[in-house]
């Protein structure tokens, strides 16, 4: 368990009646290096602060690699521990943590587990947003949304696939009620995942299935990274788009993330909002 010890020049920030409170927010995500990445999070910080005007809002990255690359290139990053403990020695009195990822997977499980292992000088209330996915009534929200930032130029006759990293964690199932949500809505668009299931070739045959010829790929990715691109939209190899003209498909790829989206910003918005309303979310 990490112990935040109190830094000795730390002074309470209490107001003169004694209830003021210090409220800071974390925005946690996987992490991002590139230009448009880090201007997607900068896009969702902005939506944030206007929410939150007199909060203080700090970063946390949940992957070690992203935080071991930026500090290559000298750019500081915390994790959601040591970012918590900053905010412990600066007294402030509550955190929300708001999870930029998809799904309640391996990643937000770690998130939540370095909440809990806080201690000692910690905020005394951390309290914890979930990620985009957390249940049947997330799905179908998500799904309308997915819908609305379809492509404008996109023809009735084409199909929209949206392509997520995909899991071996349980939180795995939340890709496939995803799929279904948004099929049922529109049965020209798919959700499928470079990992696991719905994989490609079950995609493939779904568009066969209708005579679909023609589609748009769209990363199911909270940022748009080196990964989504070469994998999803990349020419060579095992990337989808690839694949999918070799079989056939004209495809057109759009290169955002979802956090370039004001619908999916929202979302994560909403949860963050949910979060500081509750008397108390525990980690």
């Amino acid at each position: 368990m990490l112990q935040c010890r109190m830094a000795l020049n730390s002074v309470p920030q209490n107001s003169a009646a004694g209830d003021f409170l210090k409220q800071a927010i974390l925005l946690a995500a996987y992490g991002a290096g590139g230009i448009q990445g880090m201007s997607a999070l900068r896009f969702f910080e902005s939506m944030v602060r206007q929410a939150f005007p007199c909060a203080s809002v700090r970063w946390a990255f949940t992957s070690a690699l992203s935080r071991r690359r930026l500090a290559n290139i000298r750019r500081k990053s915390d994790s959601v521990q040591k970012a918590l403990c900053r905010l412990g020695f600066e007294r402030y009195d509550q955190v929300v943590v708001q999870s930029l990822h998809l799904i309640p997977g391996s990643e937000h499980e770690g998130l939540l587990a370095e909440a809990r292992a806080v201690s000692g000088g910690a905020p005394p209330d951390i309290r914890v947003g979930g990620p985009l996915l957390r249940g049947d009534g997330d799905v179908e929200e998500a799904a309308r949304v997915m819908l609305a930032h379809a492509p404008e130029e996109r023809l009735a006759e084409e199909a929209v696939i949206w392509v997520g990293h995909g899991t071996g964690h349980k939180g795995k199932t939340a890709y496939a009620s995803l799929g279904e949500a948004v099929s049922a809505l529109d049965p020209h668009t798919f959700v499928g995942v470079l990992s696991g299931t719905p994989d490609l070739p079950h995609i493939l045959e779904r568009l066969r299935g209708q005579g679909i010829n023609r589609a748009w790929l769209m990363p199911l990715f909270s940022v748009l990274g080196k990964h989504a691109v070469e994998d999803v939209s990349g020419e060579g190899g095992s990337a989808w788009a690839a694949v999918l003209r070799r079989n056939g498909i004209i495809c057109r790829s759009v290169l955002r993330g979802l956090g370039d989206y004001e619908g999916f910003a929202a979302l994560w918005l909403h949860r963050l909002q949910e979060a500081a309303r509750q008397e108390r979310t525990p980690v």
